[in-house]
């Protein structure tokens, strides 16, 4: 049987990219996101996928969903053996963070955080009564966020920042599982969720910015996905990889 990989927000940007690389890599991929089924974003996904692909609907908001979105996953697919905590969403409106509302703060957290830390937690809780079979990970897609301040997207960075300690917190825990925990840490990736800021950014990038002078594209994501989801990386559990051209590099 092919391992089993869960991906939020699979269908489109730094998501998509990984779940071309699992695919190519031959894992049978579960997608997952808030978007309905019949979206142009899903179906191109899902063709592009070919048959090595499922979408299932499930807004990481409802935390009380998430035992039936792995039933759901399992009993079309086999258990998970690799989720990819993916989703995520970016502050509703840039601007000054004194400005900063509850709405979209809670907005931000309750999916790049609240979200994603339940459904990890019944995951890895799953995962550990299954040690036989394929290797067992779970991958963080957090942001340089983590440590690089944005005053205007007070909340994402927050959020982000949040998400870190959570890879580090499960990496922890599920060591002497064997179940290897990795964060990722996305830089300027090029996909519609930064093609608001693309004229912005690419000059910064001309400027130096990106020391690799260049933009980053999902599968540059998806690369570095692989080797951590075989096991390759296994006694590297918990580490943080930078995947941004440079740019987090403490330069003068």
């Amino acid at each position: 049987m092919k391992p089993v990989a869960l991906i939020t927000g699979g269908q489109r940007g730094i998501g998509l990219g990984i779940s071309k690389e699992l695919a190519k890599a031959g894992y049978t991929l579960a997608l997952s996101a808030s978007s309905s089924a019949d979206t142009d974003a899903v179906k191109s996904a899902l063709a592009e996928l070919d048959e090595g692909a499922k979408y299932y609907l499930h807004d990481l908001r409802n935390v009380a969903g998430v035992s039936d979105l792995l039933d759901r996953i399992e009993t079309d697919l086999g258990p998970i053996s690799t989720l990819v905590s993916n989703a995520g969403v970016p502050a509703k409106i840039r601007g000054d963070m004194l400005d900063v509302v509850t709405d979209s703060y809670d907005f931000v957290m309750d999916i790049n955080l609240k979200g994603a830390f339940f459904l990890a937690q019944e995951t890895a809780r799953r995962m550990i009564t299954r040690p036989d079979g394929p290797y067992r990970s779970i991958i963080f897609v957090t942001s340089v966020s983590v440590e690089m301040v944005s005053i205007e997207r007070a909340e994402y960075c927050i959020s982000k920042a949040g998400a870190g300690m959570m890879a580090q917190l499960f990496a922890a825990r599920l060591a002497s599982e064997n179940i290897g925990v990795f964060e990722l840490r996305p830089g300027i990736i090029e996909t519609d969720m930064t093609a608001g800021v693309k004229h912005k950014y690419t000059s910064r990038i001309e400027g130096g910015l990106v020391p690799a002078q260049r933009w980053g594209q999902p599968s540059d994501i998806g690369s570095v996905v692989l080797p951590l989801v075989g096991g390759k990386m296994a006694f590297a559990n918990g580490a943080v990889i930078p995947v941004d051209g440079g740019l987090s590099i403490h330069r003068l």
